[in-house]
């Protein structure tokens, strides 16, 4: 992996990061029915934190026609850095008189322009699109989880020496935390493009016709499932009693990244090339 570290190693020092964080409160009550926006991973973190809450979420794509359609009297933003889709998304909702309060790990930020409070997290300047330490930091402050019992639990846990020898991964998760999913999933897309696919479903969601198509070469993987039905290779990780959205995050993380650390560096020899084209595609885009 040359100078940059895999997600593994990312996913240890973010929690060794968090474990000497100070973690801020979020003022979930602002708003009786607020809209939550995010792109990407950071809509999945909104998802996380309001989902016990009465919300409208929304994504860079449909936030205005979800507008058009509900009613709100305010708007949570979530970025960690600020910038791509944040400060087009913050600017429209003020000029609709929307008051924003921007949640993200990146003070004075190009969003920031146009909100009326940020509440910035810390974290650790990782490798482009990894977003450990940030999320974490979100997600840990509700709830409220210890990232120094995560990281025992981690290091505790054996993975294959043979990841390599697979050109898929099922990843199946508890139904209760479903909306880490999307997470998973692009994590894959980022770190790997089309050389190595990542599924991932819950238990429940497993059964409707997921697995019509099977092969030797994809590997099923339970995190906090007790798998013993699906997909012809399997491998299951079980839970502590303690753990929640954090703690299923960060071992997705550790596995996937253990992918990478096994596979060709297809994302550390493709990332330069890259952020040279998505620094002309968003304009506000740090280098």
């Amino acid at each position: 992996m040359g100078d940059l570290i895999s997600l593994d190693k990312s996913v240890f020092e973010a929690l060794d990061f968090l474990e000497e964080s100070k973690l801020l409160r979020i003022p979930f009550r602002r708003f009786k029915r607020p809209l939550v926006v995010g792109s990407g991973n950071a809509s999945v973190a909104g998802r996380i934190l309001f989902s016990d809450l009465d919300c409208v979420f929304a994504s860079e794509s449909d936030y205005l026609r979800k507008l058009k359609v509900s009613k709100v009297d305010g708007c949570f933003l979530i970025s960690a850095s600020g910038s791509k889709h944040a400060p087009r998304i913050a600017r429209k909702l003020k000029k609709r008189g929307i008051e924003v309060i921007l949640i993200t790990n990146t003070p004075k930020s190009p969003a920031s322009r146009f909100v009326s409070r940020e509440i910035v997290f810390s974290s650790l300047n990782e490798p482009y699109t990894y977003n450990v330490s940030t999320y974490l930091s979100m997600i840990f402050s509700k709830t409220k989880e210890d990232p120094k019992k995560i990281h025992r639990f981690l290091k505790g846990i054996k993975i294959p020496s043979n990841l390599r020898d697979y050109d898929s991964f099922y990843l199946m998760i508890p139904e209760r935390f479903v909306e880490v999913r999307e997470m998973f999933t692009t994590k894959f897309d980022e770190l790997f493009g089309s050389r190595v696919s990542g599924r991932c479903f819950s238990y429940e969601q497993t059964k409707h016709a997921k697995t019509i198509v099977e092969s030797n070469k994809e590997l099923f993987v339970g995190l906090g499932v007790d798998n013993r039905k699906f997909g012809k290779k399997r491998i299951n990780y079980k839970l502590p009693k303690w753990a929640s959205y954090g703690t299923l995050i960060s071992l997705g993380y550790y596995f996937i990244g253990n992918i990478q650390r096994q596979d060709p560096p297809y994302f550390r020899k493709s990332l330069g090339r890259y952020l040279k084209r998505v620094g002309r595609i968003f304009g506000n885009q740090k280098k």
